[in-house]
């Protein structure tokens, strides 16, 4: 016969198991299920919408201005990650990255911004920035340094006047069985890459008579 503290004992562990697995039901209800692992990476103007980039209608930039961006980030990837933004100044014929190819701009960048994300963890990053010195000449613009967040930051970039300029976004991803960032991240076994840019003019301060 079955003693009553062997019945006590096997009601217990019956009892927790009850429990172990109303534990996990919940628990997989709620924890968020994952069909495709990525990253989010947006531009956003000023009041932190997909809109006022710049202070007038025009895409024109004042040398001495100041624009207030904000970048986007959102961390889908199921675990902690830790990514960088490299902001590259380049003119209209210079080699943009190739998110298809997972090939960065060739140019070095201008600035970084490292930023840690939690799992399912979105950030607005200010990005803070202007054109501090620039050069007119006749038929071209030459940008000699940017101010991004309070940080001088010495440049060399020139374009022919009437053409345009580009700030590229490019999302670096560490890879922490390497330590070296990369330009792309794997989700079921295939590569994705992101980036953005917007288009700019530099214009000389109008200052009044």
């Amino acid at each position: 016969m079955v003693s009553l503290r062997e019945y006590k004992g096997f009601f217990v562990i019956c009892v927790l198991v009850v429990v172990l697995i109303l534990v996990v039901y919940v628990f997989t209800l709620f924890w968020p299920r994952y069909e495709e692992y990525f990253f989010e990476l947006g531009l956003l103007g000023r009041n932190r919408k997909a809109e006022d980039y710049y202070l007038g209608n025009t895409s024109s930039v004042d040398v001495g201005s100041e624009l207030v961006w904000y970048v986007y980030l959102h961390n889908h990837m199921g675990s902690s990650q830790d990514v960088s933004v490299r902001v590259k100044l380049l003119n209209s014929s210079m080699q943009a990255p190739d998110d298809r190819g997972h090939v960065p701009s060739p140019y070095p960048f201008v600035f970084e911004v490292p930023v840690s994300l939690s799992i399912d963890e979105t950030k607005l990053v200010p990005f803070v920035w202007g054109v501090s010195e620039a050069e007119f000449l006749n038929d071209s613009v030459a940008v000699r340094g940017l101010v991004i967040n309070d940080m001088p930051v010495v440049v060399d970039a020139s374009a022919l006047s009437g053409s345009r300029f580009r700030l590229v976004f490019e999302l670096w991803v560490l890879d922490r069985s390497s330590g070296e960032y990369r330009f792309f991240w794997v989700s079921k076994s295939e590569s994705y890459s992101a980036s953005i840019y917007m288009w700019f003019n530099v214009t000389s301060l109008s200052l009044p008579d």
